[in-house]
């Protein structure tokens, strides 16, 4: 194919991606009721699924510290546009969350027919791992960051003359960049294993920076998420985590490729 053939191919994959996002935030812009009431406000309201947990696990312990019956903040909408342009943004989001999946598969039809026999074959499985490890991201950055965060800076002040009203722009940004955020940083492994299989990573190389990468972690844990201690800690355990297993994978592609190697070496021997 032509340069101007390949630049159509992946028009029309845009256009199908960007048709498949334009679809699902529709859907979500139509469901206002559910999106609002259930998904977005969600981890504001004391009866959210987290914080049952937590009341849960505080009867185990016999304790009630944990059990969250309150959280002491109000929405407010300051803008006269700022209820509508919410009601778009966070339908927008929502649709790219739920498409994704097919939007990466859009991307991985137009990329995997240039690739060698060896290079599909070590990148099969693709979209199932960075759809499952975008899931996951998801999941924690709904169920784990963002009500343990609202409750946070709901519940934190400088002083009881000072209320908490945010508003709908600010809670909306920032469940978004909580959620889209985490979903984004699950796929640091996924990263490790492409470049482990060209050569630019080695398990060796991430021991060494091991503590040069905590220190980027806690950055893009201040970068990406409220300026508190809670969400920043919340996000870098399971970053450091996600480095850790990096390391694994890493270390078990660079021992395929080195008795992939060995093995090559000793037929040319023999030969």
């Amino acid at each position: 194919m032509s340069f101007i053939d390949h630049l159509e191919e992946l028009r029309w994959h845009l256009i199908r991606a960007v048709i498949a996002i334009f679809i699902f935030s529709i859907a979500a812009f139509v469901a206002v009721d559910f999106v609002f009431n259930t998904v977005i406000l969600g981890p504001a309201k004391p009866e959210f699924w987290t914080f049952r947990m937590l009341c849960k696990l505080g009867e185990l312990m016999n304790s009630t510290a944990i059990c969250i019956e309150e959280i002491p903040f109000k929405i407010q909408s300051r803008q006269m546009t700022g209820q509508f342009t919410m009601h778009i943004t966070s339908s927008f989001v929502i649709g790219l969350i739920v498409a994704f999946p097919y939007v990466f598969w859009e991307f991985w039809r137009f990329i995997s027919p240039g690739l060698h026999m060896n290079e599909k074959a070590v990148s099969r499985g693709a979209v199932f791992s960075v759809t499952l490890l975008f899931t996951l991201g998801i999941l924690f950055g709904y169920y784990i960051m963002a009500p343990l965060s609202v409750n946070f800076l709901a519940n934190y002040q400088v002083s009881e003359l000072i209320y908490n009203e945010f508003d709908i722009t600010s809670y909306v940004g920032t469940i978004s960049t909580l959620v889209l955020g985490s979903g984004i940083l699950f796929q640091l492994p996924i990263v490790v294993y492409f470049l482990s299989k060209i050569g630019v990573v080695t398990p060796d190389l991430m021991k060494i920076y091991r503590k040069h990468a905590i220190v980027v972690i806690l950055m893009l844990g201040a970068v990406l998420t409220p300026p508190d201690p809670l969400s920043q800690i919340l996000i870098a355990f399971p970053l450091f985590g996600l480095y850790e297993l990096s390391i694994l994978i890493s270390r078990s592609v660079y021992r395929k490729q080195r008795k992939k190697e060995l093995l090559e070496q000793q037929k040319y021997k023999q030969s």
